[in-house]
């Protein structure tokens, strides 16, 4: 159902004050009143709708639609990613990349190797399910290596955040691929071609300084490591290709759509594996083989494991698809297209454009998916005069904005304080700092990109 065609023409004089008041009121409720994201989205999108004039019978159609079409289209590839994850760190195959790569390298090396393997750890899982996994490694590390907790720590930390930011199947980018209608395999490809040079910068580049700023004795905790539960873990090899899986598999369907003609067979299949939904599907599929019976799990064991991966991101899932149907109430209002219009008539770079207001949001709100959905919501009417790369470019702007300056409203920001065992003000100096490092430099990464399209 086409809403404003349906409706009154709404005013452009009252859309921005009514976007402007849902924005401040979502913030408002998840800041001052600690409310559930879910609930303050549903309460701030119902607020532009009905201040904008659309009428109710009407707001309420075009946030369930949202609502249902974002979980639709992205519920199912959170989950599954989910559960690809708790397998890669039940089975042990995320501690054996871990020591794989960190065995080899040298006490003048370990940062780089903490960045390869935040990045390589960060593809497939959430950030907050890396970064436990990761705080045993990252203080064993340093304390046999002798180097300083911030030195070993930052690279792993900015490998995880950037692949979170950048990277589908992570919840923000699929989110906007899902609002811009952008192209996945291609957003995959350009995101981790941004990610790899950011995490350069913001990781084992930017420790040298954090380290001489911030000096933390390594914390007492897991000073020994738990043998896994099945006795043994599947080898580097197989869980490397295992992780990879998804990618290739996505790559490949986005060079078949540049390279091959439509209708031709080999096309034709790699589109198919290559569809996000089947590529994670055949990830998971694959996973239970390679890693959980590979690590001697059984069937209860798998089961288990599956079953354990779900709970955790039922929050998750609400919120994005909350912000979906806020991101809809953005469109029917007619607001996107104000927007578009000004910037073509303004001259303005789209991108710094998005960048901005995804910033403003994460400041505000201190969560990196809700600056996502709401920066994407209002910028939708602009992909229609965007190539397809620059549609990929424009969701990786967003996700860069989504990342910047996390502070003492961001749940990020309190977990590697507690972890690393600093203060305030020393992880404001190096996580805080990471963080923005990550945003600025994907921004000027996606810029220096965008001359290419």
């Amino acid at each position: 159902m086409n809403l404003l065609a349906a409706a009154p023409a709404i005013s452009g004089d009252r859309l921005v004050p009514a976007a402007l008041l849902g924005i401040a009121l979502i913030v408002l409720l998840i800041t001052w009143f600690k409310l559930h994201p879910v609930l303050a989205l549903t309460l701030g999108a119902l607020t532009v709708a009905l201040v904008a004039g659309m009428p109710a019978e009407d707001a309420i159609d075009s946030f369930t639609k949202g609502f249902g079409s974002t979980a639709a289209s992205v519920g199912l590839l959170i989950a599954f990613g989910a559960m690809f994850g708790k397998l890669l760190a039940d089975s042990g195959g995320a501690d054996q990349i871990v020591d794989t790569i960190v065995g080899r390298a040298g006490p003048r090396t370990l940062p780089w190797a903490m960045a390869g393997v935040g990045s390589l750890i960060g593809l497939p899982m959430f950030f907050e399910i890396g970064l436990v996994l990761l705080m045993p490694v990252i203080f064993l590390v340093a304390r046999r290596s002798g180097l300083s907790l911030i030195q070993v720590g930052i690279p792993a930390l900015a490998g995880l955040s950037a692949m979170h930011g950048f990277v589908p199947p992570h919840p923000g980018p699929l989110v906007a691929v899902d609002a811009l209608k952008a192209d996945l395999g291609i957003t995959l490809g350009l995101g981790i071609l941004v990610a790899l040079p950011t995490v350069v910068v913001s990781g084992p580049l930017f420790a040298r300084f954090a380290a001489r700023w911030v000096d933390v004795p390594v914390p007492e905790l897991f000073d020994t490591r738990e043998d896994e539960e099945h006795g043994r873990r599947p080898s580097f090899a197989i869980t490397l290709a295992t992780v990879l899986l998804p990618v290739v598999l996505m790559m490949g369907k986005a060079l078949a759509e540049i390279f091959l003609d439509e209708g031709n067979g080999v096309r034709t299949v790699l589109d198919f594996f290559g569809t996000p939904l089947v590529a994670l599907f055949l990830a998971v599929a694959v996973a239970m083989f390679t890693l959980g019976r590979g690590s001697g799990m059984d069937r209860q064991a798998l089961s288990r494991t599956i079953e354990q991966s779900l709970p955790p991101i039922a929050g998750i899932i609400l919120i994005v698809a909350a912000g979906g149907g806020f991101k809809q109430i953005l469109v029917d209002t007619g607001l996107g297209d104000l927007v578009a219009d000004w910037v073509k008539d303004s001259g303005f770079s789209v991108y710094l454009l998005a960048w901005l207001v995804a910033v403003l949001i994460r400041l505000a709100t201190g969560s990196a998916t809700v600056a996502t959905v709401t920066a994407a919501g209002i910028l939708a009417p602009l992909t229609a005069t965007l190539s397809t790369g620059e549609t990929s470019l424009l969701v990786l702007a967003i996700g860069a904005g989504s990342l910047f300056f996390s502070h003492v409203n961001d749940a990020g920001f309190w977990l590697v304080k507690e972890f690393f065992g600093m203060s305030v003000g020393q992880t404001i100096k190096t996580w805080s700092v990471m963080e923005t490092l990550i945003s600025v430099s994907g921004l000027v990464f996606v810029l220096l990109l965008s001359l290419l399209f």
